[in-house]
């Protein structure tokens, strides 16, 4: 991985860090001052909104450790399951919050159900997400062991030369 890849990752991390910092600030303070109208459920979609940025959170940091073990060269170990579960958990995470983003919106949405089908089915693709990484990881796995094989049999082949 490139030096130009790595910063530009990095870069990106900060800010959606510090977005999500900034925002759940915001949503903190409006919990604290801001009273609901009635119109919409505001402290219940505040508190998921607050709870779906921490997914987003973890998942910046265990993406900004994993590249750091990419940089070292130690990704292909053990330690890296630990950020890539992270991962995994987090997305899963996330689309459990937008289903209960979902439940929340769908009584206001009962002349257009529509919506709800929509928002469902995004759901069902951060979910997918959570697969794919999931599949990401089992390819992580066999590729660790094919580096421990590759080092026993090098350990093998200097024991014989």
């Amino acid at each position: 991985m490139g030096k130009l890849a790595v910063r530009a990752l990095r870069a990106v991390l900060v800010v959606v860090l510090t977005g999500t910092l900034g925002v759940q600030a915001l949503m903190v303070w409006a919990l604290a001052t801001d009273p609901e109208d009635g119109s919409l459920p505001l402290t219940p979609l505040r508190l998921i909104t607050i709870l779906g940025l921490v997914s987003v959170q973890v998942t910046g940091v265990c993406v900004w450790r994993l590249v750091t073990m990419v940089r070292r060269g130690t990704v292909f170990s053990h330690g890296a399951f630990r950020y890539v579960d992270g991962i995994i958990g987090a997305i899963t995470a996330a689309s459990l919050v937008w289903f209960t983003v979902t439940a929340v919106n769908a009584p206001g949405q009962r002349d257009d159900p529509g919506v709800t089908v929509i928002m469902a089915g995004i759901g069902l693709a951060i979910l997918g997400v959570a697969l794919i990484v999931l599949v990401l990881r089992t390819l992580l796995a066999q590729a660790v062991a094919r580096d421990v094989e590759a080092a026993q049999m090098q350990a093998e082949l200097n024991e014989v030369i």
